[in-house]
């Protein structure tokens, strides 16, 4: 039996208010579920009709990460919802292009992730081309000078090292490559 178009329209109407309140509530309770710093590294940008959570993250290695993760998040977070999420995916390819819906409705973007190890570097802007190419090398060379003014040095090649390869090996990555070669 077909029912009228009002009907329908109606019942499709409140269906789709009531996803959007989920997704709203799955919003709300998600670093509660995933914890402050999983939460800052990801984003839910989608609820399907098939009740799959799509969730933004800031790098592939997170997603990689957390899909290892997911069943857990999953018992986690349905322990919170009226209505069971059937799966999560997650994606790097949509933490540039979503946006964070902020409590009142309106949407911002939300701020680029920073490492939290080591020293925080900002993208400078772009100089102008320049079709020299000695001069192109100088500048090249200007640049990855004044970055490494600030990294810490290694104790056997005293060469700038990133603090997180010193974390890791006590020495810069060649020289615990040349090690481990040895």
């Amino acid at each position: 039996m077909l029912a009228p178009v009002n009907q329908v329209l109606a019942d499709l109407k409140q269906s789709h208010w009531q996803a959007q309140q989920q997704f709203e509530h799955l919003i709300k309770i998600w670093t509660e579920g995933v914890g402050p710093v999983v939460a800052a590294q990801t984003r839910p940008v989608q609820l399907s009709p098939q009740r799959v959570l799509t969730v933004a993250t800031s790098s592939a290695v997170w997603s990689q990460n957390l899909a290892f993760e997911r069943h857990h998040i999953l018992a986690k977070l349905n322990q919170s919802l009226a209505q069971p999420l059937a799966d999560i995916r997650f994606s790097h390819s949509q933490w540039y292009r979503s946006r964070q819906p902020r409590q009142g409705g309106s949407v911002v973007p939300r701020p680029l992730s920073t490492v939290s190890s080591g020293p925080q570097y900002r993208l400078q802007p772009l100089p102008q081309v320049v079709r020299d190419p000695h001069l192109a090398f100088k500048q090249w060379s200007r640049a990855v000078q004044s970055r490494a003014q600030a990294l810490p040095l290694c104790p056997q090649c005293q060469c700038p090292t990133p603090a997180p390869e010193l974390d890791r090996w006590s020495v810069c990555a060649l020289c615990a490559a040349r090690t481990s070669l040895k």
